[in-house]
């Protein structure tokens, strides 16, 4: 599959653009935290989650190829990830979350050759 686990899959973004920061994250068996930033940018789209006290304050970032699913209506987001692998992705930097490095380990992580995608 070569599929790019940075791109929103055609099905969940559509043609509507919507701003998803508020909505809520539900992984695969369970809700994970709001969505505490959001970015469109082609190839390089992800949200970020604040996962609360689930993991103990810990922000994650999530490819917008794990999402599945938006639902304007109930305000959520649905990802294909379970919460221990979201748990268990690379710690999270502010300062070092956009940089190349880290999202070739990211998109390892989450890519092509893990979980369902």
């Amino acid at each position: 599959m070569t599929e790019n686990v940075w791109n929103y899959r055609p099905e969940t973004r559509g043609e509507q653009v919507v701003d998803l920061v508020g909505f809520d994250v539900e992984a695969t068996d369970g809700k994970i935290g709001p969505v505490d930033e959001d970015s469109n940018t082609v190839g390089e789209s992800y949200i970020v989650v604040d996962t609360g006290f689930w993991i103990f304050g810990k922000k994650v970032v999530l490819p917008a190829g794990t999402i599945t699913e938006i639902d304007p209506q109930e305000r959520k987001v649905h990802v294909s990830r379970t919460k221990e692998e979201i748990k268990n992705a690379p710690e999270f930097d502010e300062a070092t979350c956009k940089e190349p490095d880290y999202r070739d380990r990211l998109g390892g992580y989450y890519g092509p050759g893990s979980g369902t995608l």
